[in-house]
């Protein structure tokens, strides 16, 4: 049997986890076919494990809980060539039109997934949240620093006084003329980022809200954050890019945007119609 993403991902993790949580990963390794029929019962009796390894195992790997974690492997195993790693996208062979069907197909499982990890009731609140905020901090570096430029484009449309950045030194002094209702939006898919973190430590000593976008399911940036929007963690170690994981922090923010405006749009419909109309040169004479 081909080894899925899932998988590939346990092994790679196999050394950070606690025996316990060992045991898990060995009974998953050698039998992943039957795990879609077990319960968190029959799989703790079969790994020699208690329950509550079992959650902690799911979480380490970014999945919010066992019945998600069965879903997710599920669907893996059913379908070909189901690595999210970017490197193992490419063979010798593959023409360009190949590797646009990948790509796409790999988007595609990335935003399926997204379901299964995210807690319906934390987006809600996070949404809600943000929409009594006034200013709106994205911050990330590498790969995560380019969904922030979308977030901070899309919440400008909105009437915040957004701002994006990669640049520790560049947002603190915005940080701190920010009231305790505004918010920072931390972007990192593993949640260990230095600078991500030390970010989050300064916005929590501020007062003012965390919203963590991450596939670190058991990470200093999720512990520091009041709402943890958990991305599917879609990446292993080998890869040519964050493209995956890219892909659910850019559905994640979309997804935020619409809730707002949904909140809050009744009051912006003439604001962006004008908008519209002057980017089309529809200028009204002086």
């Amino acid at each position: 049997m081909a080894k899925t993403m899932l998988l590939t991902r346990m092994e790679e993790q196999y050394n950070q986890f606690t025996s316990a949580e060992k045991k898990v990963a060995d009974y998953v390794l050698e039998q992943p076919e039957f795990i879609s029929t077990m319960t968190t019962k029959d799989l703790a009796a079969r790994a020699n494990a208690s329950q509550a390894s079992i959650v902690r195992f799911c979480k380490r790997l970014g999945i919010e809980s066992f019945p998600k974690l069965k879903l997710t492997l599920a669907q893996e195993l059913t379908q070909k060539d189901t690595y999210i790693n970017s490197a193992s996208l490419l063979e010798w062979d593959d023409s360009s039109y190949m590797l646009f069907q990948k790509v796409s197909s790999l988007n595609e499982m990335t935003l399926n997934m997204g379901a299964k990890t995210l807690n319906s009731k934390v987006f809600e609140a996070a949404a809600a949240s943000l929409a009594e905020a006034e200013k709106v901090v994205f911050f990330g570096v590498g790969g995560s620093y380019t969904s922030c430029i979308d977030g901070q484009y899309k919440f400008m449309r909105l009437g915040y006084n957004s701002l994006a950045s990669a640049d520790f030194h560049q947002v603190i002094p915005f940080l701190t003329m920010m009231r305790p209702g505004d918010a920072v939006v931390c972007v990192s898919n593993s949640g260990k980022t230095k600078e991500v973190v030390e970010l989050a430590e300064y916005a929590k000593k501020q007062g003012v809200q965390i919203i963590a976008l991450t596939a670190g399911g058991t990470s200093k940036l999720q512990k520091l954050a009041d709402y943890t929007l958990l991305l599917p963690n879609v990446e292993v170690e080998q890869r040519i890019g964050s493209i995956a994981s890219r892909t659910s922090q850019l559905n994640m923010i979309d997804a935020l945007y619409v809730s707002i405006f949904h909140q809050i749009g009744d009051n912006l419909l003439s604001s962006f119609n004008e908008a519209r109309g002057i980017a089309r040169g529809e200028r009204n004479p002086e």
